[in-house]
Order: C-alpha cells, then sequence, then structure tokens
C-alpha cells in the first residue's frame, strides 16, 4: 500500500471566534547600531579611518588660516555628522567640507535647502535614475584625476595655504620632506598593493603560526607568514602618525571655543546664493550624491543606498552647523574611496574619526591649527594621492566604445575651469546622440531589409 502525503490541516476561525492580529516584529534599534558600528576588522576600520584626512586637513587648515574659520566648532559639528552617518549607513560614509562654497554659511544653508527639496520631492531619486553610468563614472575620473594632480603637487612644492599658492620646491631632507613623501608612497604600495581588497586583520593564531615557522626554519612557511603580516599593516595610520608635527608651540588653549548663532546679512544671503550656491549645487548633485550613491552600491552591493536619503543627510548636516559657524558639508566619492581603499568596510570607521574630532573639538578647540599647521603636507599628499586614485579606478567596469568615449569626454571638460557641470551636460547630450544614432542605423536596417523581402516575394 503506498504511504499518501497527508496535507497540513488549515484552521480558520470561524466568524464568532475572535481572531488574533499578526504579530509585529519589534524594531531593535540597538541591534542595528551594533550592526552599523562594529569593527570587521579593528585595524582596518582605524586604518580606514585615516584615508580621508588627506582632503579634509588642508582645505580645513586653508579655511581656518585665510577665512578664520571657527575649527573647533567644525570639529565638533563634524564629529558628531561622521557618527551619525555611521549609524545610518553602516558604511564608511564620509564627511567632507564643500570644495566650492568654502566658508559662506548662507551659501550652505541655501545648497542644503535645494538638495533637501530635491529629496523629499524623489526627485533625486529620479535624477539618479535617467542619468547615464557612462556620465557618472566620467564626473568620478574627473574628480579622482582633479585631487590626484593636487596630491602631486602638495608632494612636490611647498603649500601656502592662506593664498593657494605653492612657495616652491619641496626640499628633499626634513620631517616634511621629499625623500619621507616618497618612502611613504613606497609603503603603502608595498602593503596595499593597487587591488580593491584589504587582507584581513593580524589574529593571535598567525603570530602563532610565524613564531613557530621561525622555530621550525622553514624558509617557505616564515616567508608566507612575513607576507601575511605585512599585507595587514594599517599603512595610512602609521604614515599619519609618522608624519606627526615635530614639534608644538606655545599658546594652548584648552577647551572647546564659545558657539555662536552666526548672524546673516541680506547681502550675505544674496552673495552666498549667487557666489555660493549656484557654482555648488551641480557639483553636490553629481558628487555628493549621484556619484556617492552609485559608488556605494558598487563597493557594497549588499546595502541599500538611495539617493534620497544622502540629499536629506546633506541637508540635515548643513541646516544645523551652519547656523553656528562649522563649515557647510556634503558626502564625497573620493572620501568613500579613500577610506575604502584603507581597509574601511564598516560604519564604526567613520564613527571612530567622528569620536576623535569631537574630543580634540571639546579639548583644544581651534588650538588644534597649531598642530594642522606643522603636519607635513607631503605626507597628507600621499594619503589624497592613493584615496583619489581609488576612486578613479570606478571607471573600469565601461565595457563598450561609446560609454568610454562619453566617460572621457565628460572628464576631459570637467577637468577644464568649467567644472563638472559643462561636463555633465556635454555628456549627456553627446550619450543621447549616440543613442539616436543606433537608433537610426537600427531603423534603416529594418527599413533595407523589409524591401528586400518585398522584392522577393514579388
Amino acid at each position: 500500500m503506498e504511504s499518501q502525503e497527508i496535507p497540513q490541516t488549515q484552521y480558520h476561525a470561524s466568524p464568532n471566534q475572535s481572531q488574533s492580529p499578526p504579530q509585529k516584529v519589534p524594531y531593535n534599534l540597538w541591534g542595528t547600531l551594533e550592526k552599523s558600528l562594529s569593527f570587521k576588522s579593528k585595524w582596518g576600520e582605524l586604518n580606514g579611518a585615516m584615508g580621508d584626512l588627506g582632503t579634509f586637513i588642508p582645505i580645513i587648515l586653508a579655511l581656518t588660516l585665510a577665512r578664520n574659520l571657527d575649527l573647533g566648532t567644525t570639529l565638533i559639528f563634524t564629529g558628531v555628522y561622521n557618527i551619525l552617518t555611521g549609524a545610518i549607513y553602516g558604511v564608511p560614509m564620509p564627511v567632507q567640507p564643500m570644495k566650492s562654497i568654502a566658508a559662506i554659511m548662507a551659501a550652505g544653508i541655501c545648497t542644503g535647502g535645494i538638495l533637501l527639496v530635491l529629496g523629499v520631492t524623489q526627485l533625486m531619486q529620479l535624477v539618479y535614475w535617467l542619468v547615464p553610468l557612462s556620465v557618472v563614472r566620467g564626473i568620478q575620473l574627473s574628480q579622482g584625476l582633479s585631487f590626484a594632480i593636487s596630491a602631486v603637487k602638495y608632494i612636490r612644492t611647498e603649500q601656502n595655504f592662506v593664498k593657494s599658492k605653492s612657495r616652491g620646491d619641496r626640499p628633499w631632507l626634513g620631517l616634511d620632506g621629499l625623500l619621507l613623501a616618497t618612502i611613504c608612497a613606497c609603503f603603502i604600495i608595498l602593503v596595499s598593493g593597487g587591488g580593491n581588497e584589504r587582507k584581513r586583520e593580524i589574529t593571535d593564531a598567525d603570530l602563532k603560526e610565524l613564531n613557530n615557522n621561525n622555530n621550525n626554519n622553514d624558509d617557505k612557511s616564515e616567508k608566507k607568514g612575513l607576507r601575511r603580516v605585512l599585507y595587514a599593516l594599517p599603512s595610512a595610520f602609521i604614515i599619519f602618525m609618522l608624519g606627526g608635527p615635530s614639534e608644538v608651540g606655545k599658546g594652548f588653549k584648552f577647551g572647546p571655543t564659545s558657539i555662536k548663532i552666526v548672524k546673516i546679512s541680506k547681502q550675505s544671503w544674496k552673495d552666498g546664493f549667487v557666489k555660493g550656491t549656484i557654482p555648488q549645487l551641480p557639483l553636490s548633485v553629481l558628487n555628493s550624491v549621484i556619484a556617492v550613491c552609485k559608488l556605494s552600491s558598487d563597493l557594497f552591493p549588499e546595502r541599500d543606498f538611495t539617493a534620497t536619503s544622502l540629499s536629506v543627510t546633506v541637508r540635515m548636516m548643513n541646516l544645523v552647523g551652519c547656523w553656528f559657524g562649522a563649515v557647510p558639508n556634503c558626502h564625497g566619492a573620493g572620501g568613500l574611496a579613500g577610506q575604502y581603499k584603507f581597509g574601511g568596510r564598516n560604519g564604526g570607521c567613520v564613527a571612530l574619526l567622528g569620536a576623535a574630532k569631537l574630543i580634540i573639538g571639546v579639548v583644544l578647540g581651534s588650538s588644534i591649527v597649531k598642530i594642522f599647521d606643522q603636519f607635513p603636507v607631503g605626507v597628507l599628499g600621499v594619503l589624497l594621492l592613493f584615496a583619489d586614485l581609488k576612486l578613479a579606478m570606478a571607471c573600469r567596469d565601461m565595457n563598450t566604445k561609446e560609454e568610454s568615449f562619453v566617460m572621457l569626454l565628460v572628464t576631459a571638460v570637467s577637468l577644464v575651469e568649467s567644472g563638472a557641470s559643462l561636463g555633465f551636460l556635454c555628456g549627456i547630450v553627446t550619450h543621447f546622440l549616440l543613442k539616436l544614432r543606433v537608433l537610426e542605423r537600427s531603423n534603416l536596417f529594418l527599413n533595407c531589409g523589409c524591401k528586400e523581402v518585398n522584392n522577393f516575394i514579388a
């Protein structure tokens, strides 16, 4: 007798019986925060936190020396932003000063307001869907090459951040010499290489294995163990600590600077919108939202990123901080690429950086500018160079000649003084012209094919 599968009986509540509502799974806030801020690799996340300092310190130092930026307040607010973005996104989402806006607070508030409207109305997500990938890659490549060129200038020449000019060739010797910068660059290449993935963290088992290999005099195993330890070294953290200031001057004032509400005049609102918001807005939309959203999806495909959420967080950062004198901030594809390059894989990376900024801002305030001013710029240039080369390498997924043509056109136009806005416009027009050309060729082929079929039938 064949065994028959007995179907499971389904019980339905009668109309007279009360049916219990479906239970909702409670939202585990602490579990989410623990997952977002955890360290996948202690040294890796610490090393990744250094990857954005090559961009952050020179810009902040220039604004402090040239435009009297309140550095203490900026460190406090950017530290809080880093912690919050790490908790929200769970990836090393950077917080960077807006390059074109500089220290115009009104421009930061206006730019943030426009981005908020674009985000809440879902228009930013629509723009993200409509912009071709080749145009996004062109913006990323131009930004990566632009900052890489600036990094080479930092390495080769001494910089005057107040006047944004070079002061001559950098000497070979000294703590800020060309020789030290060259050694740091070679060390990063040796440890990190040119690939995407960072080697895993050194464990006690690795050290034990290395010790056993030394005792057994196994040359091959010993070399393999040494390479494993070498490849896992936190190169950016070591270089950052090596490049610390040689001497700290007197005159430090401990404690945070007094935070005050900035009074913005009508003329400042006008100048900020015309001179700051209009030039910065295309760059914020393209590099701070669309490019960051695309790069985040490429680096972390298991996570969900939307242009809407990035627009809202940029707006909230500037809505709060700019009223108290903090520099306008945004997300940046270069910062994300740099932190990923040096090992950042989770939100704990930027949260650690944010905690350090917050502590320094509270303890030292604006006096920290004395340390920043003495920090070897050549070493910062090395960190900036490798971070932006990582960003430029994102364009390697262009598979067709048409996509590569559009990407290179956007890059070439964006690298001139016209900036990313004109490059974006040229890329969009070229992309649709190429699509129209393919469509016309397809229609011509179909028409010719129909005529041949009719002639054959006749």
